[in-house]
């Protein structure tokens, strides 16, 4: 399976992007802010530039897990459907843990891929409701059939938000 995240927006604080799923619109995505980061950058740049928690992971091609259990969030009523399990992207370069999960603001990233609807400025919505239909309607199945699931995050910017 094959996900696709384009970024469109970006400011200081948050990254707002468009999730495909094989080719087809699904979601919108909130990030922490994009400082301009590619998986083939040097580490010694990454780390330079990496502000934990508040930067964006790099644009870059990452394979997702779906047998990480959360101890963060597999008590959350979100999580207790799929056992805990999340979403994670593996071999992010200078970073780790990052996992796609329910949220609305920046405040909620720590870094992670928060799903909903950018709705409202700076946030998504209905982020649980989003969650669900990517886990239960493709990822899940995705990896019940044994598929491998990759993300590709690129960057388009076409809006400048203060």
């Amino acid at each position: 399976m094959q996900l696709t995240l384009t970024r469109i927006a970006t400011n200081s604080r948050y990254t707002i992007g468009r999730l495909q799923v094989n080719g087809q619109y699904l979601m919108d995505i909130l990030e922490p802010a994009d400082s301009g980061l590619t998986s083939d950058m040097p580490l010694n740049k990454l780390k330079r530039l990496k502000v934990k928690g508040k930067t964006a992971i790099p644009t870059g091609r990452y394979r997702i897990d779906m047998t990480t259990v959360s101890t963060r969030f597999k008590y959350r009523s979100w999580a207790r459907p799929y056992g805990g399990i999340l979403p994670r992207l593996l071999n992010v370069p200078f970073y780790s843990g990052v996992l796609i999960h329910v949220g609305n603001d920046e405040n909620d990233t720590d870094g992670c891929q928060l799903t909903g609807y950018n709705k409202v400025k700076g946030k998504v919505v209905d982020s649980v409701k989003a969650f669900n239909i990517l886990m239960a309607g493709y990822l899940v199945p995705a990896s019940q059939r044994g598929e491998e699931i990759w993300i590709d995050v690129k960057r388009n910017y076409k809006v400048d938000i203060a």
